[in-house]
């Protein structure tokens, strides 16, 4: 009885949301452009369809960071590069922190509630592998790890962590503590972008360049630790 009603159920949720997309042009239109604006990597583009909703922008931005949480991999960083454009890097990374963490923990539900089968159709079968790679690894602390590295999807992140055993709490936590970094780095770095394509490659190779630095001194501090371990039980 239990397993119909979740079959139930989710057959409601996605007939709901399929149908807000098909029955609703303001919506379906919207959904597009959203999409086509993020595919681009275009930085003005972003700002320009923002704040064109008016006293309406940061609501915008936290569905459109929601959107493309759920559509992965598109690019967050043009949306938070966009909130540091429009409403400063302080402002523009609180928000963009929050907007992130909410979307993060709809993946890690969806992905919880609709299983492996709906996630590879969002993702990709060889992404989400990449992935489960990743948390065979490094194990509870994939999350942390994965949050400061930028060549790591944050998306297929959330996804694999809800296919786990995993507790939500603990995957909001790690994702709270591994996002922040990252956010305020790229609102800060946002909010000195011209919207130029030569200033926003200069833009992503520092921050690559940080989080890289990040992940290696944790490696070599992992390796000492596992070295010092070592010694000291043959001692």
């Amino acid at each position: 009885m239990k397993l119909k009603k979740e079959r139930i159920l989710k057959i409601i949720v996605l007939v709901v949301v399929v149908g807000l997309y098909f029955l609703i042009p303001a919506v379906k239109i919207n959904v597009n452009q959203a999409i086509f604006i993020l595919k681009n990597v275009d930085v003005d583009l972003a700002r320009g369809y923002i704040l064109g909703f008016g006293i309406w922008a940061p609501v915008v931005s936290f569905l459109l960071m929601i959107l493309q949480s759920v559509a992965a991999p598109l690019p967050a960083f043009i949306i938070t590069f966009a909130n540091a454009g429009l409403f400063g890097w302080v402002k523009g990374a609180i928000l963009s922190w929050i907007s992130s963490m909410a979307g993060a923990a709809l993946c890690f539900y969806i992905a919880k509630f609709y299983g492996r089968t709906a996630v590879i159709k969002l993702t990709g079968k060889y992404a989400l592998e990449s992935v489960d790679a990743f948390f065979e690894r490094y194990g509870k602390h994939t999350i942390l790890i994965a949050r400061l590295l930028p060549f790591i999807s944050f998306d297929i992140v959330s996804y694999a962590a809800g296919l786990t055993s995993m507790s939500f709490f603990s995957f909001f936590i790690a994702t709270g503590i591994g996002q922040l970094p990252a956010t305020i780095i790229y609102s800060y770095i946002g909010g000195m972008l011209t919207g130029t394509t030569k200033t926003l490659v200069v833009g992503l190779l520092m921050l690559f360049a940080i989080s890289t630095l990040i992940f290696l001194f944790k490696k070599v501090w992992d390796d000492k630790k596992k070295e010092k371990k070592t010694i000291n039980l043959k001692n």
